[in-house]
């Protein structure tokens, strides 16, 4: 028979990949107990483990103290999502940088070769601004059908990641018009050096060959 001397709120003491399920902590009298909690200020933490330490030996001196931290044992039930989240996150990064890369490249490209075109529209009265546009929105368009493409693929993955765990975020809207605005802007960044560098070169020399 014990005897109920307080009730706790519902509280993770296992992974989150679980539901939180019914826990009792009995405070014992005897010398029976196998594991023993103590509070410290984790500033503190040497000098409290040294004096818990001595302390123990007076009581069981054959017997070494074996300890653990309770935030070290909760980050270990999660070290394989923060190496999940650091692969995906430098994996991320080096995709950004590639697509970045291929982007310059084929923006370059593509104004070398509307090279005399782009002469011809400045001779005509266009803006550095409607040439840039007019360069810019075929590379936006490519950026969109790529959003098209991915974010169902990306919303089925984060989905089914998600539902590993017993509580968990909800993906919303929001989140996928952000990465989507992210990328275009991303994008623009990239192709407005080569666009308006072609914009703005002099059309006497992109038409002399003419």
């Amino acid at each position: 028979m014990f005897t109920v001397i307080g009730v706790l709120e519902d509280f993770n003491f296992e992974s989150v990949r679980q539901e939180v399920g019914p826990i009792c902590m009995v405070a014992t009298k005897n010398n029976n107990a196998s594991i023993i909690s103590v509070k410290i200020i984790g500033r503190d933490a040497k000098q409290a483990v040294s004096a818990i330490s001595a302390l123990w030996k007076n009581f069981a001196p054959n017997q070494p103290v074996r300890y653990t931290f309770m935030d070290e044992r909760f980050a270990n039930m999660y070290a394989d999502v923060q190496r999940t989240g650091n692969i995906f996150t430098s994996f991320s990064v080096l995709a950004i940088i590639i697509a970045c890369l291929g982007l310059f490249a084929l923006s370059a490209f593509m104004a070398e070769q509307r090279n005399k075109e782009i002469g011809i529209r400045k001779v005509l009265g266009a803006s550095v601004a409607g040439i840039t546009t007019m360069l810019s929105k075929d590379f936006v368009k490519l950026v969109l059908l790529a959003i098209v493409i991915a974010t169902p693929i990306a919303w089925w993955a984060m989905t089914k990641w998600l539902q590993d765990f017993a509580y968990r975020i909800e993906v919303s809207w929001w989140m996928v018009a952000l990465a989507a605005l992210i990328s275009i802007v991303i994008a623009l960044i990239t192709i407005s050096f080569q666009s308006v560098k072609a914009a703005v070169v002099n059309p006497v020399k992109s038409l002399r060959t003419e």
